[in-house]
C-alpha cells in the first residue's frame, strides 16, 4: 500500500510527521492492506492564518483494485484530529465494502 501526502497551499509537512502519520496510517489500516494499492491523504487549513475551531481538515482516498475510489473526510482541531477521524471512517467504509465482497 502506498501512501501520497498532499498539503493545502498554506501548509508544509515537515519530514518527521510525515514519516510518523504514514506509520501510523499503516499501522491502523494493515488489516485492509491487501485491498488497498494506494492512500492519497490531504490536508488542508480551512481557514487559513486565522484561528478557529474544527478547521484543519483531512481527506483520505483509498483507492481499491478493480474498484471506485473512497473518499471520506474529517475535521478537527489539529491534523491528528482530523486524520484520527478521517481513518475512523474509512475503515468503516472498508469494513462494510470488504464485507459485502466477501458475502458475494
Amino acid at each position: 500500500m502506498k501512501i501520497q501526502i498532499n498539503t493545502g497551499k498554506n501548509l508544509s509537512v515537515h519530514e518527521e510527521y510525515g514519516n510518523e502519520l504514514e506509520a501510523s496510517l499503516s499501522e491502523n489500516l494493515s488489516r485492509f492492506s491487501e485491498h488497498i494499492t494506494r492512500l492519497e491523504v490531504h490536508l488542508s487549513d480551512e481557514n487559513g492564518n486565522k484561528e478557529s475551531e474544527d478547521d484543519k481538515k483531512c481527506l483520505i482516498e483509498a483507492r481499491m483494485e478493480g474498484r471506485q475510489p473512497i473518499a471520506v473526510s474529517a475535521t478537527g482541531n489539529t491534523y491528528d484530529q482530523a486524520v484520527n477521524s478521517a481513518t475512523g471512517k474509512l475503515k468503516a467504509s472498508l469494513d462494510t465494502i470488504i464485507g459485502k465482497l466477501r458475502n458475494h
